[in-house]
């Protein structure tokens, strides 16, 4: 079965609010086993929502509307579907009592306008609001299925998980459900991910692989329709053996987490602890770290000496290092290595992180933007530092060099 979502308003379209409905509603239809193929949104237009359903109508099975259901004039989607449908809209009379009593139990006078709340298309079936007052729609004609529900996520929400979910299992046949593993990539680029997959990306028939990219992660999501968890287990790992033979020194998840939270989570198994010391990335190392709940008992702490003053007050670094025609300067191997080491030293640390570098919007010391070195001090070994030449603009530049010094530290826990 073939589903399309319908977002309805034009306040989505004006950017004002997100449409968060359409994660929830595809999510909650993947578990039923049915593919969400496209997701529409259209504003508050009468002849646009018709043509919406016209296109919808021609691609899938399964038509799920949010939104448009209140009480104003610009609230059309039943208006517009049971037009398009050619039936008429009748007042669903338990709904009506609840708004009456309502307005009521406040002493005030129900607006007209209230009652299109109540309305519902003829021959529908009338999905119940528990925490709001339009009610939702479900009916079936030549062979696609419609779903009314309403736009606030906390009315959407249990109409969803409740009588919108029970009529769609009534009108299925057998339910074989989706599954999906999301395993999470660190130091290799989105590109990079796909040409060491791309003969398995092409050849894929079940299960299903598909790579993306967002803010310095890369993931593969790895679904299979199967009817028990064992079933669908069983195909995912032998799609996820073949992606460890290619990338698996990059695979630091098989779950939606960020590698920060991996990181504090091997910290602990091991009881060794974490400090950070940063220059170009301004703090944002050690605040991607105390994110993770519970990560005191593994990050005593950072510095961000973001001047030389600092860098040679805090953690030590001579000025001959920093300053001076012959010397290597603050952007440099050597004194990434200083950094990392010396706060690993000052706040006996088992692991010393470190980043210098330029992020823009400028050059620094003669050396271009996006050159970065980070380095990685362990107890009892000597410091190791990496080279990272990072495109994008400020903020992604300091983000990416974050994530690719957390890689390197995540392999150095796993030595």
């Amino acid at each position: 079965m073939k589903a399309e979502i319908i977002a309805v308003g034009t306040e989505l379209l004006l950017g004002q609010i997100v449409n968060t409905n359409a994660q929830a509603i595809s999510q909650k239809l993947a578990e039923l086993g049915i593919d969400v193929y496209f997701q529409t949104v259209v504003g508050d237009n009468a002849g646009r929502l018709r043509q919406a359903i016209e296109i919808g109508r021609g691609r899938a099975d399964l038509l799920l509307f949010t939104g448009g259901l209140g009480p104003t004039q610009d609230d059309l989607t039943k208006d517009v579907l049971a037009q398009y449908l050619g039936r008429k809209l009748i007042i669903h009379e338990p709904s009506m009592a609840v708004i009456e009593e309502m307005f009521s139990s406040r002493g005030m006078a129900m607006v007209e306008s209230n009652r299109r709340q109540a309305h519902m298309i003829e021959g529908s079936v009338p999905l119940h609001n528990s925490t709001g007052l339009a009610v939702g729609n479900a009916l079936e004609e030549d062979g696609t299925m419609y779903i009314l529900l309403p736009g606030p996520p906390r009315e959407m929400k249990p109409m969803l998980e409740g009588p919108a979910q029970d009529w769609i299992r009534s009108m299925l046949g057998e339910e074989i459900p989706l599954f999906s593993r999301l395993l999470k990539f660190a130091g290799i680029g989105e590109s990079n991910l796909e040409a060491k997959l791309l003969d398995l990306i092409e050849g894929q028939e079940d299960p299903t692989i598909a790579p993306y990219a967002k803010e310095g992660e890369v993931s593969v999501r790895v679904s299979t329709k199967a009817r028990t968890v064992a079933e669908a287990d069983e195909k995912i790992d032998a799609t996820v053996a073949a992606i460890k033979e290619r990338i698996g020194e990059h695979l630091y998840a098989q779950s939606d987490i960020p590698i920060e939270e991996e990181i504090v989570g091997l910290l602990r198994s091991s009881r060794r602890r974490l400090a950070s010391a940063e220059s170009c990335s301004g703090g944002l190392f050690a605040e991607l770290v105390t994110n993770v709940p519970g990560s005191s008992g593994e990050f005593v702490g950072g510095v961000v000496t973001y001047t030389n003053v600092m860098k040679n007050k805090l953690l030590g670094i001579p000025m001959a290092q920093l300053e001076g025609p012959d010397a290597p300067g603050a952007i440099s191997e050597s004194t990434a290595a200083m950094m990392a080491e010396n706060v690993r030293l000052m706040s006996d640390a088992d692991f010393g992180v470190s980043l210098t570098g330029v992020a823009g919007p400028a050059e620094s010391e003669g050396k271009p933007v996006g050159l970065v070195y980070f380095a990685v001090a362990e107890r009892g070994k000597d410091p190791v530092v990496y080279t990272a030449r990072l495109s994008g603009g400020r903020s992604m530049i300091r983000l990416r060099a974050v994530k690719a010094a957390m890689y390197r530290l995540w392999l150095a826990l796993q030595a």
